[in-house]
Parts: structure tokens; C-alpha cells; sequence
């Protein structure tokens, strides 16, 4: 008798768990639902914009400590272009990241108007 009361017990929880997991999926359906998952989603974004600047910022902060800015010369977007220690040249893009340069890459900056 225990046994089939335990045992009914547990399929009675066992199958309330399941309508509870399925009642949690369908809440992308409801009005709430949809504007939870948009401002998640606006947040990602932000947090990504954030993170990609701070990164900018950082990598280029420690470039003008650590090489040097070539004068007069700029890189394809337009951006500084730095010179390590191995004399090869880079700028750093819109994510942080340092991208190597070919000399045809390289151009002159226009001087600026008076």
C-alpha cells in the first residue's frame, strides 16, 4: 500500500514538473513575454557597444605609451598608425583589436585647412 502511495506520488510530482517547464517556454508568447526578450536583447547590445569601446580605449591608451604614433601617416579608416618595436605598423580598430598594415595600406594624412 505504501509503495503504490509513494509511487503515485511521484508521477503526480513527475508530471507537474513537466506542466510547469512547458507553462515557462510558452511565456516568449505573451506580451510580457516579448518585451522581456527585447529588453534582453537591448541590453546585450549595450553591454557589447560598452565592452568593444573600453577595449578601443585601452588598447589604444597603451599603443601611444608603448609605440610610436607615425606623424603624418594615417590607416585605411582613417585612425592613427602605430610602430612597435619590430618596426611593423598597425592601428587599432572599432573593437580593440590591433590590425597589422601592408605599406600599400598605409596613406598620407591631408593637412589640415587654414
Amino acid at each position: 500500500m505504501k509503495k503504490k502511495l509513494v509511487m503515485g506520488l511521484l508521477t503526480l510530482a513527475l508530471f507537474g514538473g513537466a506542466a510547469l517547464s512547458v507553462n515557462a517556454q510558452e511565456k516568449k508568447k505573451t506580451e510580457v513575454g516579448k518585451a522581456l526578450d527585447h529588453t534582453g536583447k537591448a541590453i546585450g547590445k549595450g553591454a557589447k557597444s560598452v565592452g568593444n569601446k573600453t577595449a578601443e580605449v585601452a588598447v589604444k591608451g597603451s599603443s601611444k605609451v608603448a609605440d610610436k604614433t607615425w606623424k603624418g601617416k594615417m590607416a585605411p579608416d582613417g585612425t592613427d598608425v602605430y610602430i612597435n618595436a619590430k618596426n611593423e605598423k598597425y592601428y587599432v580598430n572599432s573593437k580593440g583589436a590591433k590590425i597589422w598594415l601592408k605599406p600599400s595600406q598605409i596613406k598620407d594624412r591631408p593637412e589640415p585647412k587654414k
